[in-house]
């Protein structure tokens, strides 16, 4: 079996797996926020426009009455009906489901910030799977769905209970009054009981989100196993990265192998060490380290030199230094000049006796 099999999920997500999860539209969120949030909003709203949308909706209930009252009602009459009924929809219901809109929107901004996935709305097998279902109905998560129901009905009976037998003196006296002035008491009992509703879901949405966040990042932990895969995934493999390593190796030492002919001298220790140096006076300010290396390589380099009749000087304390120090394509350090100065005047000596 996989070894993941037999780890717990200890470890914080990471930032690779966060991202993964957001794309997918996993990510923390409780609807109790976006609930309460449009429940207070629309309450609001309601109390704010109430006269506005009394004036509109008794005007409109006069007209529409009026033009049902004559006796001559035709279909011009219905038609005029129809759009006075459209428009009032428009006029008091669009702007009012607009602002409601707009809250929920907000609400999952606040929560989750700007996210668009279409992700969620991709068909899967286990959604409509009886047996995955089933174990959906009696999971922990559906247990505490159940309960937070249950006692978010409480709550609301509660709350109605104590505002209407806080109110239950002015309701008594309501018998006397006009319809006009019992309509506007009940509404003004039924906006209190929903603004105290709202205050105590408030409460109740800041322990769902919590409760969320905490499902939430429990889900998302990863085992030590999982951690190390992607790790790899991130990183490469370590025997590729070491192939990888091994093939630029070799395509530097060839290209620093096709560099040896260019040399002026090669400076050897004589046996495990091989420097090919090349200096020009006109063209260079110092002589540069054209290719270096040992054992093998320090072979291949001495036998380059002495197929294109490179001079070949053994130098032992200068190649060591030299080797430890300087990397094909750098200058000779001003420490070096000296000793490279006289193996270079000793070189050009032996090419002007060779050309006399």
């Amino acid at each position: 079996m996989p070894e993941e099999s037999f780890e717990e999920r200890t470890e914080a997500p990471t930032p690779k797996k966060r991202r993964e999860a957001r794309e997918k539209g996993n990510v923390a969120k409780s609807t109790e926020v976006n609930s309460v949030l449009v429940l207070l909003i629309g309450v609001f709203t309601l109390r704010l426009a109430g006269p506005w949308i009394f004036q509109q909706t008794g005007g409109y209930l006069t007209k529409t009455f009026g033009i049902i009252a004559n006796p001559y009602l035709d279909q011009s009459s219905m038609i005029a009906i129809f759009r006075h009924s459209v428009i009032m929809f428009f006029k008091v219901a669009l702007p009012i489901a607009l602002v409601i809109l707009v809250v929920g929107m907000l609400a999952n901004i606040i929560q989750v910030g700007f996210l668009f996935s279409a992700k969620p709305l991709v068909p899967k097998f286990e959604k409509i799977n009886p047996l995955s279902g089933l174990k959906r109905l009696f999971s922990m998560r559906s247990l505490v769905e159940a309960i937070k129901s249950i006692f978010k009905m409480l709550i609301i009976a509660l709350v109605a209970y104590l505002t209407i037998k806080g109110e239950y003196s002015n309701l008594i006296t309501l018998h006397d009054t006009s319809v006009g002035i019992i309509w506007v008491t009940i509404l003004q009992i039924g906006f209190k009981i929903v603004f105290r509703v709202a205050l105590v879901l408030i409460f109740l949405a800041i322990l769902d989100y919590a409760y969320q966040r905490y499902e939430y990042e429990k889900k998302l932990k990863m085992t030590r196993y999982e951690i190390k895969e992607e790790r790899k995934q991130l990183e490469g493999d370590p025997m590729i990265k070491a192939r990888v390593r091994s093939l630029q190796r070799e395509m530097a030492r060839r290209r620093m192998m096709e560099e040896v002919p260019k040399a002026t001298v090669v400076v050897t220790n004589p046996t495990t060490l091989a420097i090919a140096i090349r200096y020009e006076q006109v063209e260079m300010e110092a002589p540069v380290v054209l290719a270096k290396g040992k054992h093998l390589i320090a072979e291949r380099i001495k036998q380059v030199a002495i197929e294109k009749e490179i001079p070949v000087v053994e130098d032992k304390i200068l190649a060591r230094a030299m080797f430890d120090q300087v990397e094909p394509g750098d200058e000779i350090p001003m420490e070096f000049f000296n000793a490279v100065a006289e193996i270079l005047a000793y070189v050009y000596k032996l090419k002007n006796k060779v050309a006399a």
